[in-house]
């Protein structure tokens, strides 16, 4: 199995990635709290189109090692860009789902942009969860701390559950089924504990305002006008008018996991915007 090991991390990392095709790499990014598997609908399409995928496991999820500490977002970065350069990789584009978001803004931060061309997010976190002040239209920080309450006390229940939201189930029976929130419900269970409540805070708690402006290349932003997991008006809105060069797309009655529900909208965007 391929395995790329993160040696400058506190304590050295295995990540595991798939890496198929060829031409141009394009990597993604999975979103919380699932793994590279649920990219199934994009790897296919960006492989046919000519392109080269790259999809891993983050760090305590899926099979990629899972240590006590360390996840934080640099900590997440710094496992993206030992992919970058392991397998020397140049032109890329970055590709972050929902949580994935914060990898993307943070690795121009902290790595800059020389190997990338291109990035996307899609139901991105970005920039801001939590309800403040200054984000009044952001999650109010009782419901994120009960988020944690759940994960704490009883982890898998909470999961059952947070999948049916994830696609706004009850909308949408016709575009998934219920073996995919089975499906879903498996991954996200294996998951690390430990690392499923660590990134959690993360992805609650930072505040990617400041860093907007380090996403130096062409960006797209895509983002469900229905999702009730990760609120536009706080993500991709507030994204769109703090990232120069993007490209915003929204896509009607979608919800957060609109790559499952959507996919065949999704797919014709981002291929559009990778062939650009």
């Amino acid at each position: 199995m391929p395995f790329i090991t993160n040696k400058k991390s506190k304590q050295p990392v295995d990540i595991f990635y798939e890496d198929y095709g060829t031409g141009q790499p394009v990597i993604l990014i999975h979103g919380w709290p699932l793994s590279r598997k649920s990219w199934e609908q994009q790897v296919w399409k960006i492989v046919d189109e000519g392109f080269r995928c790259i999809s891993y496991d983050r760090r305590g999820f899926g099979i990629s090692s899972q240590p006590w500490g360390d996840y934080d977002y640099s900590a997440l970065a710094s496992d993206l860009n030992t992919i970058i350069d392991g397998l020397d990789l140049k032109d890329v584009v970055i590709v972050g789902f929902s949580m994935g978001g914060g990898e993307v803004v943070r690795y121009f931060t902290d790595f800059g942009a020389d190997r990338i061309s291109k990035a996307v997010l899609i139901s991105s976190i970005i920039p801001l969860v939590k309800k403040t002040d200054d984000n009044p239209d952001g999650v109010p920080a009782k419901d994120l701390e009960g988020i944690i309450d759940s994960l704490q006390k009883d982890r898998v229940g909470f999961l059952k559950e947070f999948g049916k939201g994830f696609y706004n189930y009850k909308d949408n029976k016709d575009r998934v089924s219920e073996a995919q929130l089975d499906y879903d419900f498996t991954i996200a269970s294996f998951a690390s504990p430990r690392a499923t409540i660590q990134t959690a805070l993360a992805w609650m708690n930072t505040d990617f305002r400041p860093e907007l402006k380090n996403v130096s290349v062409p960006t797209l932003i895509v983002h469900g006008k229905d999702d009730q997991t990760v609120p536009i008006e706080t993500s991709s809105d507030q994204a769109a008018k703090g990232i120069p060069n993007n490209q915003y797309e929204k896509i009607d009655g979608a919800p957060h996991g609109l790559n499952i529900t959507h996919a065949d909208e999704l797919n014709e965007i981002l291929i559009a915007f990778l062939k650009t």
